[in-house]
């Protein structure tokens, strides 16, 4: 486990807190709505292990679009850059879907399944996702007889979407290069910030 702020030296504090205060703003106001499966705002800790450092887990997020979806805190600060295009219906939609699937009762996963395609799929939605025609009917159709996989493919279709199109212009934002400046040399400080160990005589 990483070892708690007070036992590093004032400059690693410093820089923890330059560091804190940047991803702070960046991910300002990020917050998604309870019928997404409320992700909720970005929480920073102190208490991460050293492969979940916050740096560690910035710098992550350019390697895979999966990376990025799968760190809570990827998730909002990507939700917070949709936000800044007004396009953040589709990262909302693939969340409520993830959240779908864990449903086990049968009457709540037909209710819930009615109002994801009223707020993300059906024509002149509230949030419409960027979809086909066909994919949109197909989807219509499955609710029928709603299941865990009713939404896959319009899901799949837009993670695709976000993947070709949202994340690159994310990891391209000067907000997020600016991040990954600071993360990298907040990782790259890691080792002399850790506090001295004792000498054995």
């Amino acid at each position: 486990m990483c070892r708690t702020l007070a036992a590093f030296p004032t400059t690693c504090l410093e820089r923890a807190k330059e560091f804190k205060t940047r991803l702070g703003i960046f991910l300002h106001k990020s917050e998604l709505g309870s019928d997404t499966g409320s992700l909720g705002k970005f929480e920073w800790s102190s208490k991460h292990s050293k492969e979940g450092c916050p740096s560690e887990e910035v710098l992550a997020w350019r390697e895979s679009f999966d990376a990025l979806l799968s760190s809570k805190n990827g998730v909002a600060a990507f939700h917070a850059f949709l936000k800044t295009e007004f396009s953040e219906e589709n990262l909302e939609f693939w969340l409520a879907c993830e959240e779908f699937k864990k449903i086990r009762s049968a009457a709540k996963l037909a209710s819930r399944a009615h109002r994801i395609f009223d707020e993300f799929i059906r024509s002149e939605a509230p949030k419409e996702v960027n979809i086909d025609h066909e994919t949109r009917e197909l989807t219509r159709t499955s609710l029928q007889v709603a299941t865990a996989t009713c939404f896959d493919v319009a899901q799949g279709k837009t993670r695709t979407l976000m993947e070709k199109d949202s994340y690159p212009r994310f990891l391209k934002s000067p907000a997020y290069r600016d991040l990954a400046a600071h993360a990298s040399a907040a990782s790259a400080s890691t080792p002399s910030c850790s506090p001295a160990q004792p000498s054995h005589t």
